[in-house]
């Protein structure tokens, strides 16, 4: 029984520590939180009002030597506002691939579905619209930080959106 307990952990040590070595040499691979806030700006033919973004995301990443492929979800809220009318919560699921530079460095690019919320008042107006952002992230282990430009349009209600936001989150 003693050679057989003593076998199984051997075997549970000699698998686990290459699936441990993997993962330090893939450092954007697997599910991941954040914490994100930055600069808002909404405007429309060249009028606009700018404001504070703040909000959080989920995603999960899968490295491929030096590529990534991910999925995002966000939610974000907004101080910006305009004669009464402001910008509320907005929504967004997309994806994003990018290349890895100098092993713990992330270049990317996003695309993906938002919903923006615009309120005035009582009334308030959900808007279907894209995103398409750009982005550096840089792995610190098992935290990571991040810098992000994203600019969304929303054809509705003619109305845009640009975002710089900065990010710090922990992959699981």
């Amino acid at each position: 029984m003693r050679i057989l307990a003593v076998s199984a952990l051997a075997l549970v040590a000699a698998t686990a520590a290459p699936a441990f070595a993997q993962d330090s040499a893939a450092p954007f691979n697997g599910p991941r939180i954040e914490a994100e806030g930055g600069w808002d700006h909404v405007g429309s033919e060249g009028y606009g009002r700018s404001g504070f973004v703040y909000g959080g995301a989920i995603g999960y990443d899968k490295q491929f030597n030096n590529i990534v492929i991910g999925a995002d979800a966000e939610v974000t809220g907004a101080t910006t506002k305009d004669s009464g009318v402001e910008a509320g919560r907005d929504l967004y699921v997309g994806g994003r691939a990018g290349v890895v530079v100098g092993g713990s460095t992330l270049l990317y690019g996003k695309a993906g579905y938002t919903n923006a919320r615009v309120a005035a008042g009582n009334f308030s107006q959900n808007n279907d619209g894209y995103r398409l952002g750009a982005g550096v992230e840089r792995d610190f282990g098992r935290f990571f930080g991040k810098v992000e430009y994203r600019y969304s349009r929303y054809e509705k209600i003619d109305l845009n959106r640009d975002q710089v936001v900065a990010g710090v989150g922990v992959r699981f």
